[in-house]
């Protein structure tokens, strides 16, 4: 089975379970300053796993692209992956652990969908601790279904425990199913679970059981939910028996473009193949950042940032491999080709996907030349020094002031007799990930970073800056993006040229007049077709269900949008306009507060 019948299958089995099929959303997520990219396929949905009701009902489903950015550095071996694909179903107040488990399983082993054979899966469960008793429900299940009990592996919090999404809050434990990839045991106490790489892990269904209080008791909750993942590009390997995601058909094409730039035969050269891994991961993820509708551009910062690294990380892979021209764009229309089925948008945005690649590979090949000249200016006082050592300062200045990387300092070090101060290099890189990482891939917590009062404020006062702006500037202007805390909103909408001093008074002006008025909020369930013709306002380019949420602002402003906002606007405060910037081509920034 491969990942086109894979995914197929899925949605196939859990609509035959009375699952509504809903749009997997966007890889950026809006209003959550906390994390950079959606990260797991639950991501979108938290906001119902917290109590609001979904408009397709109780039971889910959908596939959804994710990337993490925290494993960039271990893409190259046989399983890291920046981007991949979520298969996943939810149950709203449902159906609870016993119905999950035994859809998990009827579909894992059952020859009418995976036909995985019983003697190969093995799960986890949690083993319960001072206070949350152990998950003895889910284990009888597991048994029942004929799952033996040296296959059943107990697992501490760290394992199998999903946290509230905040210090409070909705929380509970969850079971993984792993499957034996018929290696030797690493000793007696390996069991699923185990990290040897004899238990490939490829499900997990978590189960929504206790409201954490602020005390730190777990209490039972009156509305239990479930939520499940199951990754597609691991779930091929083992029906495909394969031990590595890289020797699917998922990656075949793209190494073949790999290959033919680079005149090389993947499998010919243990340290070359990873560097062909790498530029399939990383051109494979900027492809869908860049295809996606809320697409960025490579920068310095934020998701911008990721981007970049990515494109430079795969040209210097490239580099590595003999490759010296643009190589990015053609292997991207690969992956275009290959994908947009299921992804249709790669296709609409293919001319930005080429020409922001392009311009990012050919701006990085001019930054390597200047590294170059750099160092050549370093040369002289470096060669004068009788030890022949490059101090690691050095070399990190080399890297962070011209993005010029250690493996190519390192070589034109060698050329000229010296060696590199590695462990002073790996202090300073170590703090600059630290700072990196503490920046960019942070714990999500879906939807608004809280639903505090003051983030609700903010959220709210989004639409009336939506509505306001269209008003000033014209029809042409598009919500691009979010980024909402409890102490400040950030706001991207499309525009080509800045705003004056006037037309920004004026915006300022028409979002006061509206919280004066005290305009109640409303919301509606419609059809999409039905919203647009009530003249609510759709973000382009975004995907919506088939029934949606409409909120209205008195008589003044409709969006589709899954909420929470206030009641009445009164209590907002007064909105004031801080700062109005570009954010990148056609698209500004405004940054707000309410005081």
């Amino acid at each position: 089975m491969n990942a086109d019948e894979l995914r197929l299958k899925y949605l196939e089995f859990f609509k035959s379970k009375a699952h509504a099929q809903i749009q997997g959303k966007s890889l950026l997520p809006d209003n959550d300053p906390t994390v950079l990219f959606t990260t797991a396929g639950m991501h979108p949905l938290v906001p119902y796993l917290l109590g609001q009701e979904h408009p397709a009902g109780t039971r889910l489903v959908d596939y959804q692209k994710c990337i993490r950015t925290g494993d960039i550095d271990a893409v190259g071996d046989a399983s890291h992956l920046t981007f991949f694909e979520m298969l996943g179903n939810w149950s709203l107040g449902d159906y609870f652990k016993e119905g999950a488990i035994e859809m998990s399983f009827e579909f894992l082993t059952s020859p009418q969908w995976l036909g995985i054979p019983l003697e190969r899966l093995g799960v986890t469960v949690f083993e319960g601790d001072a206070t949350v008793p152990r998950d003895e429900e889910s284990a009888m299940v597991w048994k029942r279904l004929g799952i033996p009990e040296d296959r059943i592996s107990y697992r501490p919090r760290a394992d199998n425990w999903w946290g509230p999404a905040g210090t409070t809050g909705p929380c509970g434990p969850d079971s993984e199913m792993f499957i034996d990839m018929e290696k030797a045991p690493c000793g007696p106490d390996c069991a699923p679970g185990c990290s040897c790489g004899k238990w490939l892990e490829n499900w997990n269904d978590v189960f929504m059981q206790y409201n954490k209080t602020a005390e730190g008791v777990y209490e039972p909750l009156a509305r239990k939910c479930v939520d499940t993942g199951m990754g597609i590009e691991r779930t091929v390997t083992i029906l495909k028996g394969r031990q590595s995601v890289y020797d699917t058909e998922i990656f075949s094409p793209i190494i073949k473009a790999v290959e033919k730039a680079a005149a090389y035969t993947y499998g010919s050269d243990g340290e070359k193949d990873k560097s062909v891994r790498i530029i399939c991961d990383h051109v494979r993820a900027s492809t869908f950042i860049l295809g996606d509708p809320k697409a960025v551009s490579p920068s310095n910062v934020g998701a911008g940032y990721v981007l970049r690294r990515l494109i430079r990380r795969a040209v210097r892979h490239g580099r590595k491999l003999g490759i010296t021209g643009l190589v990015l764009s053609p292997i991207a229309q690969v992956i275009v080709d290959q994908m947009s089925g299921p992804y249709p948008e790669l296709a609409e945005h293919q001319g930005y996907i080429i020409e922001e690649l392009d311009k990012e590979e050919q701006k990085f090949l001019e930054t390597l030349q200047k590294g170059e000249h750099e160092f050549e200016k370093l040369l002289p006082n470096l060669l004068k020094d009788p030890r022949k050592i490059m101090s690691g300062r050095l070399a990190f200045k080399l890297y962070d002031t011209y993005g010029f990387p250690i493996e190519l300092t390192r070589e034109l070090a060698t050329e000229q007799g010296l060696t590199i101060n590695r462990a002073e290099f790996d202090e300073a890189f170590k703090k600059h990930q630290e700072l990196s990482r503490a920046g960019n891939e942070q714990v999500f917590k879906g939807g608004l970073v809280d639903q505090g009062e003051m983030s609700v404020k903010y959220h709210t006062a989004t639409h009336l800056l939506h509505k306001a702006l269209r008003m000033v500037l014209g029809a042409h202007v598009a919500q691009k993006g979010s980024n909402i805390t409890a102490e400040r909103m950030r706001f991207d909408f499309s525009h080509d040229a800045p705003m004056t001093r006037d037309e920004l008074e004026q915006v300022q002006a028409i979002v006061n007049e509206q919280i004066r008025r005290d305009l109640p909020v409303t919301m509606g369930v419609m059809s999409l077709d039905e919203a647009t013709a009530s003249g609510a306002i759709a973000l382009f380019g975004e995907k919506y269900e088939s029934q949606v949420k409409v909120y209205s602002i008195g008589d003044f402003s409709r969006e589709v949008c899954g909420g929470p906002h206030v009641e009445h606007i009164g209590s907002m405060g007064t909105f004031r306009i801080q700062k109005e910037q570009s954010s990148s081509a056609g698209v500004r920034r405004i940054r707000a507060v309410l005081e």
